[in-house]
């Protein structure tokens, strides 16, 4: 959804119709997941993508004709292996795409939570009784909700309250329903502002994720000098980590090389639920490391967390390339996460 949302943000100020494209489920290979958005409008203004290859087209279709209708649509494309780059399923597969006219009510919502960063849910009907195909219901952790889904509703957020990833449900043997899970955005907190730091805060930029930068060094922890982070907290770890969510999604790279910095930040996220911990440093500086953690009265469970030397193995040597490298690591760390 994030992709997409400058884009329909600035159709929707111009007055125009938008359609909204959702893989609802894959077999085989696909280039896109379930989840992924295209939006589009009637004068072929497009955001996004579901499949990357002709598919794109067939799905505009549909769309078009969703926008003068108001119907929704569930679209099935399946191809063989020889057919498959003709339609951009690289090696042959299946995917079912739903197409519908923009709920801009939900869309409204949906917005709110991405941009405060919180998790919410949006339920479609796929299949059901002709009154209730297409209808949806968002709402947040907190309870708010927008739309219905008449007498189901309460059933409906019940059954998919605890569901984490994108996924088609039935609720009943007449009733299914594609849940579409908001998450919050993952966040990479770096602790050191130093070089590394720089390129490393670029990069996930790039991939969306919400950068904070740590640093009590004044030449180091400035807005500045990281003008992609969302925050920089000029402060000692200990200080300043009281001020971060650290959950499942936040990764932390601990690049200062300065135990006065690192080892006080280890022993909080240690023992927090964050997703990555990565540390600066050669196999015998985190020996080191290793033995005054030890000593702190850290577990071994606890200290074999930590990722160093941080990064993937790809012979990096520029502090762009060990960036590279230690974004590769955290997104392969977070994958599964997201997949499961």
């Amino acid at each position: 959804m994030r992709e997409i949302l400058a884009d329909v943000d600035r159709w929707l100020l111009r007055g125009q119709a938008v359609a909204l494209a959702t893989v609802v489920q894959t077999w085989g290979s696909a280039p896109r997941g379930v989840g992924a958005k295209m939006a589009f409008t009637a004068v072929n203004d497009i955001a996004g993508s579901v499949s990357g290859g002709c598919v794109e087209g067939a799905v505009i279709t549909a769309g078009k004709d969703a926008l003068v209708s108001g119907a929704p649509q569930l679209l099935h494309f399946g191809v063989a292996d020889e057919t498959a780059w003709d339609v951009g399923l690289a090696c042959g597969g299946t995917i079912e795409v739903w197409v519908e006219v923009l709920d801009t009510a939900v869309y409204a919502f949906c917005h709110t939570l991405i941009q405060a960063n919180r998790p919410g849910r949006v339920l479609t009907v796929l299949r059901g009784p002709a009154d209730l195909v297409g209808r949806k219901l968002a709402f947040n952790q907190a309870g708010q909700m927008v739309g219905d889904l008449g007498a189901w509703t309460e059933t409906a957020t019940a059954a998919t309250q605890s569901i984490q990833t994108p996924q088609r449900l039935w609720l009943n043997d007449d009733i299914e329903l594609f849940v579409d899970v908001l998450r919050p955005a993952p966040t990479l907190v770096l602790i050191g502002g130093v070089h590394i730091a720089l390129a490393l805060a670029a990069i996930a930029g790039v991939l969306d994720y919400r950068v904070i930068v740590i640093d009590p060094r004044r030449a180091f922890g400035s807005a500045a000098r990281f003008p992609h982070a969302a925050q920089v907290i000029q402060a000692w770890p200990d200080e300043a980590l009281a001020e971060v969510a650290l959950g499942p999604e936040t990764a932390v790279a601990l690049l200062s090389h300065d135990p006065k910095i690192d080892d006080p930040a280890l022993q909080i996220l240690l023992s927090s639920p964050v997703g990555y911990i990565g540390a600066l440093g050669s196999r015998s500086t985190h020996a080191s490391r290793v033995a005054r953690l030890r000593q702190m009265g850290l577990e071994e469970a606890a200290i074999a967390r930590i990722h160093a030397p941080i990064g993937l193995d790809i012979g990096a040597k520029t502090p762009a390339e060990i960036a590279l490298a230690i974004m590769g690591e955290i997104i392969k760390q977070h994958r599964p996460l997201t997949d499961s």
